[in-house]
């Protein structure tokens, strides 16, 4: 009879012990710092942070999301999470070297529209592209992107010979002085970076081409932060599945996809082979279908 007492104690106490542990999880306030921003008129952070703080608050518990003391290029972030050093959380395109190195949350938080991509060009260089009417016509064109970025990979691994700087600043001012043809970057973000430009400067998009490579945006966490890598998978499943995720990415993007026009380009497909195995392409619900 002491044998099954001791044992009703012991397992009553293991309980209230495990209920402690739970609600010191959901009491404490998890501090979960990101990358500063470039300046303050960049606005590139606003939807990843809209979306990581609505999976937050989809798991009910507290938290405080802080940006970095100081500004780093995306590869300096990625270095700091791997090394577990300050940086808690970072949004960028996955591909298989990352995936090794840090932990993703694998779900597209742009439900892939970053892999759809058109091209800051000068004006200037309207009438040459006029002329291109296939693939191969575009390959002899140089892009430009950032030397540590997965598009440029990706481009390279497709014939592309590619010219590339650390920030989208220098990529601005080597566009504007004509070092590179072109700018590719995807119909999210390229209305903003045109409106970055000096009003002096004559770029524009341009109107008729665009190329599309399966990509995802993905946040990352350290390798060894599984808890953080779990309440945010969770949180993000929970708002796909409530309907906030698709809410707030029509109410964020729908203007910037209606004014791409994609179905009235040409778009040029090209093999993304750095894709992770694991990339979720068969839950058509974490994909913007563009009807294209």
């Amino acid at each position: 009879m002491q044998g099954k007492q001791g044992r009703r104690v012991l397992s009553i106490l293991s309980g209230l012990l495990l209920l402690t542990v739970c609600a010191d999880v959901l009491s404490a306030t998890w501090k979960i710092t990101y990358p500063r921003p470039s300046s303050d008129s960049d606005k590139s952070s606003e939807y990843p942070l809209k979306v990581l703080a609505l999976a937050l608050q989809q798991t009910g518990v507290k938290y405080e999301l802080i940006p970095s003391r100081k500004f780093y290029p995306q590869g300096k972030n990625l270095n700091r999470l791997k090394d577990n050093r300050e940086i808690n959380v970072v949004w960028s395109m996955t591909d298989k070297q990352r995936e090794k190195e840090l932990l993703p949350i694998r779900i597209p938080i742009y439900k892939g529209l970053v892999g759809w991509r058109l091209f800051l060009i000068r004006d200037d260089m309207s009438e040459r592209f006029k002329y291109i009417q296939k693939l191969e016509h575009l390959l002899k064109l140089t892009p430009i992107q950032g030397s540590d970025w997965p598009d440029t990979k990706i481009l390279q691994s497709n014939g592309f010979d590619v010219l590339t700087n650390s920030t989208p600043a220098e990529l601005a001012k080597m566009l504007v002085s004509a070092q590179g043809d072109f700018f590719p970057r995807s119909m999210l973000e390229i209305r903003e970076e045109l409106s970055n430009f000096p009003s002096n400067k004559k770029i524009i998009i341009q109107p008729t081409l665009g190329l599309y490579y399966p990509a995802a945006v993905y946040f990352f966490v350290n390798s060894k932060s599984t808890p953080l890598a779990h309440l945010i998978n969770t949180g993000l499943e929970r708002a796909i599945k409530n309907g906030e995720f698709d809410a707030l990415f029509v109410e964020t993007y729908q203007d910037f996809i209606d004014k791409s026009k994609i179905n009235n380009r040409n778009i040029y497909t090209l093999e993304n082979t750095f894709l992770p195995i694991n990339t979720p392409i068969n839950r058509s619900e974490l994909w913007f279908n563009t009807g294209y």
